[in-house]
């Protein structure tokens, strides 16, 4: 899949010349019970859809939208096994379930799981591989079976990128895999779908996206649009650091928590296609990938040691964040940076987050080659700095 925003270098385009041609692709619909248009967009490819969702979804929520789907002249056949430890294999059985009832599209509806494996079985089925294939390298980039992501948990880093990252099963290490162009039809958010923002752990979820929009917004591959996209994102996570998510600032109303989130997790999604995550994100990913950790909680383990290298390395921008959460003034753009640390660790201990790993009890040893395969991934070069072996070995002994 193409980034949802496409950047093309200066050129002539009918006829005129400009420095950025800008598409966007795919369609996206945020909104409260937005859901509703789910049949609309399925119905453009055909008369069977395949529903690969979280097992943990409500089982009245799945049926609505198996309902929606039928009310549009759909069949609706439902593979609803998804869960958050779920491996591989499973894409292999929502992709023999979809050519065994012949379907035409797939919707990927729930958490980041049911996301990835809804993706993968899209790239699949057509040609039936396995997802050893296509862990290997195997693909076809013309032929896929159109996708829809109905995300229940917002976007997550990955969501609009053209490359998603896997676990491979063999040898427990993080993989990258590459998204066809166009494999997306839709992606719908609905704003009242978002229900674990009232769960006591919504503030990992928060701090997860805020890590992500931060780490693109310091990219060596941020440019102007991204750069909005992103500052607009850390805003309004910025908003819900303050307020939403903070009973004594009055922040009860679920409807504005769960509109905030959905269009922080969208821009925040959207700015990261258009630059590019960074060493974080694949550290966190690598880390969940090999241990028993959710991938929040390493995202907010990582989000002070990472920061400290972001303040550094481009801190006018850290000098931007650390006023959005509350910083204060200080003399200098180096000390307004440098202040964005300390800011993020007094928002985490707020909520009660974890700053580090060491409950889990995982060595050096045990993760050392977790580590190097992330720091290997070929969009941690587009970090602001250079991610040496060192540097990532130093970064993992702060958090374990």
């Amino acid at each position: 899949m193409k980034p949802a925003g496409k950047q093309e270098a200066v050129g002539t385009h009918y006829g005129r010349k400009m420095d950025i041609a800008f598409k966007f692709d795919p369609e996206i619909l945020i909104g409260a019970n937005t859901l509703s248009m789910a049949g609309t967009v399925c119905k453009r490819h055909g008369k069977r859809v395949m529903i690969a969702a979280d097992h943990s979804l409500d089982e009245a929520v799945v049926n609505r939208l198996k309902e929606i789907l039928e009310d549009s002249g759909l069949d609706a056949i439902i593979f609803n096994g998804i869960e958050d430890d779920s491996g591989v294999e499973m894409a292999e059985n929502v992709v023999e379930l979809s050519r065994a009832a012949h379907c035409d599209a797939i919707i990927g509806f729930g958490g980041c799981k049911s996301q990835v494996i809804a993706r993968m079985a899209a790239i699949m089925a057509p040609f039936r591989i396995s997802a050893f294939e296509l862990l290997d390298g195997r693909m076809f980039e013309n032929k896929f079976l159109p996708l829809l992501a109905i995300p229940t948990k917002g976007l997550d880093t990955f969501s609009l990128t053209d490359y998603f990252l896997v676990s491979d099963p063999r040898t427990r290490l993080i993989k990258s895999i590459k998204s066809p162009p166009n494999l997306y039809s839709a992606v719908i958010i609905d704003s009242s779908l978002q229900t674990f923002l009232a769960d006591t752990g919504a503030a990992a979820f928060i701090f997860d996206g805020f890590f992500s929009a931060v780490e693109a917004y310091c990219s060596s591959k941020a440019n102007f649009l991204s750069d909005a996209l992103l500052e607009r994102s850390i805003s309004f996570y910025a908003k819900l650091f303050k307020t939403a998510l903070n009973p004594d600032a009055g922040g009860t109303n679920n409807e504005l928590i769960s509109g905030t989130y959905a269009q922080a997790s969208f821009l925040g999604a959207l700015g990261t296609a258009a630059s590019s995550p960074g060493a974080g994100s694949a550290l966190a990913a690598a880390i969940n990938t090999r241990f028993p950790v959710s991938k929040q909680q390493c995202t907010a383990s990582l989000l002070a040691p990472i920061a400290e290298k972001l303040s550094s390395a481009r801190p006018e921008k850290m000098a931007r964040v650390a006023s959005s959460i509350g910083a204060g003034k200080a003399a200098s753009v180096a000390e307004a940076a440098a202040a964005s640390v300390g800011a993020i660790r007094r928002c985490m201990e707020t909520f009660k987050l974890q700053a580090s790993l060491k409950e889990f009890n995982i060595t050096l040893d045990k993760v050392t080659a977790s580590v190097e395969a992330a720091r290997n991934l070929d969009f941690v070069s587009n970090s602001p700095w250079i991610v040496s072996e060192e540097d990532v070995f130093n970064i993992i002994k702060q958090i374990i």
